[in-house]
């Protein structure tokens, strides 16, 4: 058994061919992706089957969405450790405007927020954009 085997079981993911493929991808990608930058990697794949391999590991913890701003859901394979909750795990989120691409800055973590009372929050995302350190060279 491989180790992103061991990895997806660990999460009580079954771990599929297309699975496996798709998780080496993003590992190998290090950016966020979007589903059709997926479907473009796996032309012969299903699009159903792809999507549902990203729902099916975003419900286990193994990647979480982006909204960049652009319009385009994003994903990015949670760092290890990581269990997505709002009061633990949030983290900078950076869009190039020249790339068009988003990266995860794990090492820059978000301080909670302390909401008024009464509010309760669901989801936070905090996407900085301008130029990446490739582009603005």
């Amino acid at each position: 058994m491989t180790e992103i085997e061991r990895f997806l079981e660990d999460k009580k993911v079954r771990p599929t061919a297309m699975r496996i493929l798709v998780y080496k991808y993003m590992a190998k990608r290090q950016i966020s992706v979007a589903l059709s930058d997926i479907e473009n990697a796996f032309t012969k794949a299903e699009r159903t089957t792809l999507y549902r391999t990203l729902k099916t590991f975003e419900e286990n913890g193994i990647v979480h969405q982006i909204d960049d701003g652009t319009g385009i859901t994003k994903y990015a394979l949670c760092e290890i450790g990581c269990n997505c909750e709002i009061e633990q795990d949030l983290h900078l989120h950076f869009h190039c405007n020249n790339c068009q691409e988003t990266v995860c800055l794990t090492a820059h973590k978000i301080p909670h927020i302390n909401l008024p009372e009464g509010y309760l929050a669901k989801d936070v995302n905090l996407v900085v954009k301008g130029l990446c350190k490739n582009c603005s060279n």
